[in-house]
């Protein structure tokens, strides 16, 4: 493909593709990672529609309350089944798939990634203090986490997700190639990138790069790509 091929690709689009609604405590804190980059441009070229949705909007009182003390006791409050159960009911319509990030949720993939971009509308809810009432599970289509750590909210898988399946919409990255060779696209890590100079401090872009040759240079770069996997995911190795 030419050099300049990737540039200026965008489509005019009279449809969006997707709506992700995020329901959060903390509307504010999306504004920065959803205003920059491939999200904001996908956004701009109504690739994508990313909507917060404050939950305390839907709560019952003047204060805003959206949580309370867990039933039989213990640390920490928990999230209140009313506004959880008022916000989806106003935001869910007939093609939503429902998801919550949860600690117990399914580990996030670029499988899911891909799964989840094929969708109409996503729904997204974020947890927070020491989770929901367990009532509000019976909405949720999919619960998904982003690692076996413990973060503050559930606002940055929150963000994960939604940047992670926003890439793969199409016109999003400008260029169809950028996606297809990208680590975990394939089951393996992406194989060593190099750019100008040739040399740099004593250490010299493979001789094969520059051959232009691109035969061979696919051909090393997929050996290079399971040996990579090898070396440092051997695990990915196994769902092949």
């Amino acid at each position: 493909m030419p050099q300049d091929a990737c540039r200026n690709v965008f489509p005019s689009r009279l449809l969006i593709d997707l709506r992700i609604d995020i329901i959060t405590l903390f509307p504010k804190i999306f504004f920065g990672p959803f205003d920059e980059s491939i999200v904001a441009r996908a956004r701009k070229q109504g690739i994508v529609d990313i909507n917060t949705v404050d939950l305390r909007d839907f709560s019952h009182d003047e204060r805003g309350t959206v949580d309370d003390k867990p039933y039989g006791g213990g640390p920490g409050m928990l999230m209140k089944p009313e506004p959880l159960f008022e916000a989806v009911e106003a935001l869910r319509k007939e093609n939503t798939l429902l998801i919550m990030t949860c600690p117990q949720g399914e580990v996030f993939t670029q499988k899911t990634a891909r799964e989840l971009s094929k969708k109409e509308h996503l729904l997204i809810i974020c947890g927070h203090y020491e989770g929901v009432d367990e009532r509000v599970r019976v909405l949720v289509d999919r619960e998904i986490s982003i690692g076996d750590y413990v973060l503050t909210s559930g606002n940055l898988p929150a963000m994960v997700i939604t940047d992670a399946v926003v890439r793969l919409l199409p016109g999003a990255l400008g260029c169809p190639e950028s996606e297809v060779d990208e680590s975990f696209s394939n089951g393996l890590l992406e194989y060593p990138q190099y750019t100008r100079p040739a040399v740099y401090r004593g250490m010299k872009v493979p001789d094969i790069l520059l051959s232009g040759n691109h035969e061979e240079i696919a051909r090393w770069r997929k050996k290079e790509s399971e040996q990579r996997t090898k070396d440092k995911r051997p695990d990915l190795l196994s769902n092949q």
